[in-house]
Parts: C-alpha cells; sequence; structure tokens
C-alpha cells in the first residue's frame, strides 16, 4: 500500500467520515476528488472514474453543469440568505413551491422544505403527530416502516430506516415506530410463490400488524417506491395497491420517500406515477437540485395540509422550521435544474436509456456468481452470491460486494456495494455508449471477483 498524500494525512487527522470504518481509514485514507464533468469524476492523482452511482444516487444533470453554477451565482449576488420563518418569503421558494405542487397534479396542496432527505423524513414524524393532535387523536402516533427500508439518519428518520447499522450502539429505533416485512420476491417468497400471492402476503402482514398494534394507534406507513440503500428492490407486482388497501381501511397515512426516485430516476417524474400510488406525503431531495445544493421538501395533500393549518391557527404558530429552510441560492439551483431536466427531456431518456442499462446488465443474469439482476429506470442492482442454484449468500456477508466496489475503481468505475449487491445509479445525461461502457467496466471487475473468491 502506497504512503498517504498530504491531503490524505491531513484528512485521517481531521476528519471524520459518514458510513466508514474510521480504523481502517486511519490506514487507507480517502481517495480524493477533486473535480467532475459529465457523468465522470477526476481524484487528486489525475484518474477519471465513470461515476455509476451519480454521488449518492443524486446528481441528475452530471458535474460542472453550468447552468447550474450560474444560477447559484446569480442569486448569491442578488440574495444569498433569507429566512421563511414569521410570514417571510422569496421569489425563488414561492416559485419552487408552486412548481412542485404543480407536478404533482392536483394530488398536494402545500410544500415544506428542508436542507435533506433526512430532515425532510424528521419533518415528516412531527407532521404526522401534529396531524392527529389536531385531530385530537393523540394515541395515533406509531408510523410503520420496512425492513432494508432507508429514509435518513436523524434519530426520527434513522429510526424508520430498516438496516442494522443505522440503530446499532444509537439506541434507534425510537419506540414509536414499527417495521414490517421487505418486499424481496428473490429473498423472501416462499417456494413457488407468485409476485401477486408474495404481495398478497405482505399485505396481510401489515394488517395483521396494525391490528395487533390498534388501527388508534398507528398513523402512516412509509416506503420508497423503489428501496435504494437496502439493496435496489423493486417491489412486487400489486405490492403497492394492496398496501395501500389496507392503509385505506384503517385510516393510516400513506408516505412515499420518493428521495432516490423523484424527479425522473425511474422513467417517471415521481416514483408514484410508475407503481400507482396515491400518497398523503410525498417526499424530495437529491435530483431535486442535482446536489449542488442541500434541499429537500415534503409535499402534503389537502387532507394533511388542512387540519395542520387550522391547528396552526388555534396554537399561535407551526413551531417548526430550520434556519435554511427554502433557502434562496438552494431553490434556485433547484429551479434551474428542474427546468434542464424538462428541456433536455432526461426524464423520457432514462425511461429509454434505463430499458438499453437494464437489458445489458441482465445480460448477466446466467453469470455462476449474480443471483439476481433487478431495478428499473436508470437504477439497478445485482445480487451476488456464493451458490448460484442456492441462492447462497457470501460469508461473511458482504465480502464479495466490498471487494467488487474497491477493485471497480481500478477500471475506474465507481459503483457501490450494498452488502452482496452491486449498486448502478448513473447521472440522467448518461447516453447509450456510455451505459455499454459503464456495463463492460462492470464485466472486468466481476471477472476479479470471480478469481477473488474462487
Amino acid at each position: 500500500m502506497p504512503p498517504l498524500s498530504p491531503a490524505q494525512q491531513q484528512d485521517v487527522q481531521f476528519h471524520l467520515h459518514s458510513y466508514t470504518n474510521a480504523v481502517k481509514h486511519r490506514a487507507v485514507g480517502p481517495r480524493v476528488i477533486e473535480r467532475g464533468e459529465g457523468i465522470y469524476v477526476y481524484d487528486d492523482q489525475g484518474n477519471r472514474y465513470l461515476e455509476g452511482m451519480s454521488g449518492l444516487w443524486s446528481v441528475a444533470v452530471g458535474f460542472g453543469e453550468p447552468r447550474l453554477v450560474e444560477a447559484a451565482q446569480r442569486q448569491l449576488a442578488r440574495l444569498p440568505y433569507y429566512h421563511t420563518f414569521t410570514h417571510k418569503s422569496h421569489p425563488a421558494v414561492i416559485e419552487l413551491a408552486e412548481r412542485l405542487i404543480g407536478y404533482t397534479e392536483g394530488r398536494m396542496s402545500k410544500a415544506f422544505f428542508t436542507n435533506s432527505g433526512s430532515e425532510a423524513n424528521d419533518t415528516v414524524i412531527k407532521l404526522v403527530w401534529y396531524y392527529n393532535n389536531a385531530l385530537g387523536r393523540r394515541d395515533k402516533k406509531k408510523i410503520i416502516a420496512r425492513q432494508r427500508g432507508y429514509h435518513g439518519v436523524t434519530v426520527a428518520s434513522a429510526s424508520l430506516t430498516g438496516l442494522a447499522g443505522n440503530h446499532t450502539d444509537f439506541d434507534l429505533p425510537l419506540p414509536q415506530v414499527r417495521h414490517t416485512a421487505c418486499p424481496h420476491h428473490y429473498r423472501n417468497a416462499l417456494p413457488g410463490e407468485s409476485e401477486e400471492d408474495f404481495a398478497t402476503r405482505l399485505a396481510g402482514e401489515l394488517d395483521a400488524l396494525i391490528q395487533q398494534e390498534g388501527a388508534d394507534t398507528v398513523a402512516a406507513f412509509i416506503g420508497e417506491p423503489v428501496m435504494g440503500a437496502g439493496g435496489v428492490i423493486v417491489p412486487p407486482r400489486t405490492y403497492w395497491e394492496k398496501i395501500q388497501a389496507v392503509c385505506r381501511k384503517h385510516d393510516v397515512l400513506v408516505i412515499a420517500d420518493e428521495v432516490i426516485t423523484g424527479f425522473g430516476r425511474l422513467g417517471t417524474r415521481f416514483g408514484y406515477e410508475r407503481f400507482g400510488i396515491e400518497p398523503d406525503i410525498l417526499v424530495l431531495s437529491k435530483q431535486i437540485t442535482s446536489s449542488y445544493q442541500p434541499l429537500g421538501a415534503v409535499l402534503i395533500n389537502d387532507r394533511v395540509a388542512g387540519p395542520v393549518a387550522e391547528h396552526s391557527g388555534k396554537l399561535g404558530s407551526f413551531g417548526h422550521g430550520y434556519t435554511a429552510s427554502g433557502h434562496p441560492v438552494a431553490t434556485a439551483v433547484a429551479l434551474e435544474n428542474l427546468k434542464i431536466i424538462d428541456e433536455r427531456n432526461l426524464i423520457g431518456q432514462a425511461d429509454e436509456v434505463g430499458a438499453q442499462m437494464q437489458q445489458m446488465l441482465r445480460a448477466y443474469a446466467d453469470h455462476p456468481l449474480v443471483g439476481e439482476v433487478r431495478g428499473v429506470g436508470l437504477i439497478a442492482g445485482v445480487e451476488l452470491v456464493a451458490d448460484k442454484a442456492g441462492k447462497r449468500q457470501f460469508d461473511p456477508l458482504g465480502k464479495a460486494g466490498a471487494y467488487a466496489y474497491e477493485r471497480a475503481h481500478d477500471h475506474g468505475l465507481i459503483i457501490r456495494g450494498i452488502q452482496d449487491t452491486i449498486a448502478f445509479c448513473p447521472p440522467l445525461i448518461i447516453q447509450p455508449e456510455q451505459v455499454r461502457d459503464m456495463v463492460d467496466r462492470f464485466e472486468r471487475t466481476l471477472e476479479d471477483v470471480a478469481k477473488h473468491v474462487a
């Protein structure tokens, strides 16, 4: 292993990293990314990488988009900061709120802004509690999420997240959160169970859980249209239809966490369109600004917005908000980013090029290391297994995925290893020939993994 560079040594000395083994980091240091251009990023050694994960599922329009830089500069020069407390507003946040509500075609009626998806889901929990208090239902506070779901890392949003690494030794989850089964047919279906029958069983389990807890204590169900950080889990056919029916039966709000799937990732503007979800609350972030600026949004329908507004009138205020809620620079960048997505038809491109990516990756379904290839639009997961016929996982779990993640860098590719699932989520601007290049780099990585685990 080569000695750490001065920049790496400086990082190791002063920087505590997200989702990183801090002890290992002392030895290996960071890969220092200096700049980005289109679908590529470059490190401080001059190496170029095809960014197959859009950073963190989020850079829709690619790196170095001059229109977003210019939008930020214009807003910084005009109004670099203002808040949205106590009847204050500014043009960019007003326009963005209208744009987002308009995209939902009447489904939603109000937008609330945060700085991240984690904060947005934290806000959602408070909104749900506030809403039920407004209706006099002070016991209806539990929220049901799913195993392997990902909803953020604040105390509240990490409680919704259904991943052990986000709970262990953080003393989570909070007692108001329950988790139901992950809708992964490949892993969790019974032998011979069809997708539809699997969905029926999961809906039945949700129904039983709500009844066990008491429907008068369960406030909401939250789910990603397609699970991202849990391993790119595409729901089985009829799943959302059946889950929603259970929620409506028990007067449980439906929350669609579209932090990853929003703004074109699945080939539709929102994931709820792809799967027929009718959410009461919609959570957005990441691609809203292509992550050029921190921004999240919570959209609520009239059912929720009405009681919340009336209750604030009784109390004298809606006592929630952030210093940077609806920040002028972030909202200005979001507006320009959404214009680019629309003008360049990146949603349609994600549908068309995404179909090509899915087809190319599914060509590896017969590979002896590949258990399942799954995805929709421009998001996909390739699950690696130790034994194909028996679906046996590697021991330790994540052994193959971690090696693939590291080796991919040597082939100029950035992917993500989620345990042993290799995730792909390239920028929406990726072109067909670049998809081919990305998959070729993955193939070389897969060959390395095969030799490593042999």
